[in-house]
């Protein structure tokens, strides 16, 4: 892995993050594998992860694995598709907030790796603050580091300078105590190369994540976002709406008043211990040829998935039953990190 100066940051080095809808050179997740978290759900949600890699079948897959058993689980589940396995140890499969963020410029691409501390000292999991330097590591990209927290669903870009974000996640005092806005912009400026950055406040109800952007709204094109409307039952029937509202007075680092498209939420989704979960259908994937959508069981499951897929007509639109995953705290762009493809590249 090349090494960077000390005092060179992704933005003086001409980086940024690019949208997730721009071409991948891979897709990096981790195998479900450990029993002692994921209990009961542990076959289900491999089951989910398995329809997610298959609806990616058309692009490389990067999965790590923490064993030569679990390896062997893997690769038989997955034959077929296009898969490098990797022996690197994880708590557990969130790698949208554990593995690096990569962004590219003139010179290709590299990693970004942020501290990481468990979702604030929530989940704190034995070798995932580690995950993002050693999946660096394996790329061979540079590698830029900061010993701030932040977590890949915290943020998202548009790719031409303009970052999503919330408040109740990044302005949490368990992340980064005492850092305000002023400073995080600053510092979404120089390792993501963020020129304006949008603020949500509150995430869902439940939400181990604090408020991650990622189940709350999403980029699908430069100054076009997708948001949610609450169906019947919503208990966050508030919070969407606040969410659409605030969107729609909001403009990008281009000055664009934003486009909100809204799907259906999926209305009251219970655990087995009767609390709401944290569903969401804007959790989506977006691969080089295909957009993965969770799905719930619920009865707006199929017009969430019908009107996502009409944002992407280029692109096939799947609807993946995500519940069992959602168990663990998320769904499919939490268990996904992008690496994208760059000029030249393989």
């Amino acid at each position: 892995m090349a090494a960077m100066s000390t005092r060179a940051t992704p933005r003086s080095e001409g980086f940024r993050q690019p949208a997730e809808w721009l071409p991948h050179r891979a897709t990096w997740l981790a195998w479900p594998s450990h029993a002692d978290l994921w209990k009961d759900a542990l076959e289900p949600a491999r089951a989910s992860f398995v329809e997610l890699c298959r609806a990616l079948s058309d692009e490389a897959l990067e999965v790590l694995v923490p064993d030569e058993p679990a390896e062997r689980l893997a690769a038989e589940a997955l034959r077929g598709l296009t898969v490098r396995f990797s022996r690197i140890p994880f708590g557990d499969i969130w790698l949208r907030d554990t593995a690096p963020i990569f962004v590219t410029g003139g010179n290709g691409a590299a990693a970004v790796v942020f501290a990481f501390n468990g979702w604030g000292g929530k989940y704190v999991l034995p070798h995932d603050d580690r995950v993002a330097s050693r999946i660096a590591e394996r790329t061979e990209l540079p590698a830029f580091r900061f010993d701030r927290v932040l977590e890949g669903g915290s943020v998202e870009p548009d790719g031409e300078g303009t970052l999503l974000t919330t408040r109740q996640c990044l302005l949490n005092p368990n992340r980064n105590p005492g850092a305000g806005e002023r400073e995080l912009e600053d510092l979404l400026a120089c390792s993501l190369g963020a020129e304006k950055v949008l603020w949500l406040d509150q995430g869902l109800l439940h939400d181990h994540t604090d408020g991650h952007i990622d189940t709350l709204a999403r980029f699908v094109a430069p100054g076009v976002v997708v948001a949610m409307r609450p169906s019947a039952g919503d208990p966050n029937r508030e919070v969407l709406e606040d969410i659409v509202r605030d969107l729609s007075a909001m403009r990008d680092a281009a000055g664009r008043r934003l486009e909100v498209l809204v799907v259906p939420s999926p209305g009251l989704v219970e655990g087995d211990d009767a609390r709401p979960m944290p569903a969401s259908y804007v959790n989506f994937y977006i691969g080089n040829r295909a957009v993965v959508v969770p799905t719930y069981g619920s009865p707006y499951d199929d017009e969430a998935v019908e009107r996502i897929g009409a944002v992407f007509p280029g692109r096939r639109t799947v609807g993946v039953p995500a519940k069992a995953i959602l168990t663990g705290g998320g769904a499919f762009h939490c268990i996904t990190q992008q690496e994208p493809r760059t000029e030249g590249a393989s």
